[in-house]
């Protein structure tokens, strides 16, 4: 049973997405539960915002913490060739004059601790570590959560009118509804580690996101972050990688030889943490919703992260979960039809960034091939590049289609509304 006054929602998973909803939630005076799993600190990768991560870092009142932060401040993203040489930079502040065309690299640990915190001071109640096990339902609904402690193994039952998915790529409701599909176009893998004392480009550029192309439309990602520390991975198929064998560092060290920016800029440094390794990047849930639950950031879709969309889709993505399950306990409805609207939204702005991941991979495609034809589209790119994605592209795209395949939005993504049982 919940203590005191009922919950009004219980948010599953600590990350952007489920503090971000939560925060949002308790602000309105909902009584909100985050179950997280993990203690914080906790390592994750995916450190580079983009620059409309600024609105809903704003609304949460999280902007001076970050102004105050020691996070790398990034005004721009690069490409490098693999002869090394580098393109104009994409700087933020040239297209787009506010504020937010300012944004950060962020250590992760840090980043997601000060977003649960803010969710606390708002009013939110945390609970950590604690492992979801399963939904609980009641005539086909979503009406709480059965959570396990990691630390004393007891197990509680949280109840509430909504449940936030918001797990991550561990994909809770997901997973156990057999929901997920895949991205069949964008099955790569990656190989990642941080280096001390890599170099960094001077001046404005010191915090630049730099995308480095190696054979077969392969990339490495090149983030600095404080401490003289830079991310770096590298992003392929998984054919293409594991080629000769399948030990980490020495795929690493050889694809660092096929980019001359990646080689020169990590010779003076040496790597200081291990060799991580994830795949299958692409996914998105047959459903955003059901009746009760409704899923938001990874644990509704992930994409490809060559154009760092991560952070922003979660935080995004988490804010607007919360003000549709607010609009939905306003209106006394949590089925899954209330969430049309949401998963519709989340579905547009990823299709947007998705187009843009396609584009990137196919073989005919270049940037520069496309503004040297279509200088007139620079500017939409860019907003495609900074997260403005609630707007029209069909003029980008349109171009785009000339150099490359541009998919179809994909069907799936609607909440489940049809009669059945849900695990």
């Amino acid at each position: 049973m919940n203590e005191g006054r009922p919950y009004d929602a219980i948010v599953i998973g600590g990350g952007p997405a489920g503090s971000t909803a939560a925060a949002v939630l308790a602000e309105k005076g909902r009584r909100v539960v985050v179950l997280e799993r993990e203690k914080f600190p906790r390592y994750h990768v995916g450190e580079s915002l983009l620059p409309y991560c600024y609105f809903t870092l704003k609304r949460l009142g999280v902007l001076e913490r970050m102004k105050a932060s020691h996070f790398p401040k990034k005004l721009s993203v690069q490409f490098a060739s693999t002869a090394g040489n580098v393109s104009a930079p994409f700087y933020f502040f040239q297209h787009f004059d506010h504020e937010a065309s300012t944004t950060w690299q962020v250590v992760r640990s840090e980043f997601d601790r000060m977003l649960l915190d803010n969710a606390r001071e708002k009013g939110a109640e945390v609970i950590q570590p604690i492992a979801a096990k399963e939904l609980i339902r009641s005539n086909g609904a979503v009406t709480g959560v059965s959570a396990v402690s990691e630390e004393t193994g007891e197990r509680r039952d949280f109840h509430a009118p909504m449940t936030i998915d918001a797990t991550g790529r561990d994909a809770f409701a997901v997973a156990r509804n057999g929901w997920k599909l895949r991205d069949p176009r964008l099955s790569k893998i990656a190989i990642w580690t941080y280096y001390k004392g890599a170099l960094r480009d001077p001046g404005l550029d010191e915090g630049a996101t730099t995308i480095a192309h190696i054979p077969e439309k392969g990339w490495f990602w090149y983030i600095p972050l404080p401490d003289d520390t830079v991310s770096v991975g590298v992003v392929a198929e998984r054919d293409y990688l594991y080629r000769d064998g399948r030990d980490l560092r020495t795929i690493f060290e050889r694809e660092v030889k096929n980019n001359a920016w990646v080689e020169g800029h990590l010779a003076p440094g040496e790597p200081t943490e291990r060799y991580w390794v994830t795949g299958e990047f692409s996914y998105r849930s047959r459903h955003c919703a059901a009746d009760g639950l409704v899923l938001a950031g990874d644990a509704f879709s992930f994409l490809d992260p060559v154009f760092s969309s991560g952070l922003f889709l979660a935080l995004r993505g988490g804010e607007l979960a919360a003000d549709a399950v607010d609009a939905a306990l306003d209106a006394g409805d949590v089925s899954a039809a209330r969430f049309s609207a949401y998963g519709a939204e989340v579905c547009r702005n990823i299709e947007a960034m998705r187009k843009l991941v396609y584009a990137f991979y196919d073989p005919g495609f270049s940037f520069k091939s496309l503004l040297s034809e279509y200088p007139g589209l620079r500017g939409d790119l860019t907003d495609c590049l900074i997260g403005n994605v609630e707007r029209d592209f069909g003029p980008l795209f349109e171009a785009a289609s000339k150099f490359a395949e541009v998919p179809e939005p994909l069907a799936h993504g609607q909440p489940f509304v049809t009669d059945g049982v849900i695990a």
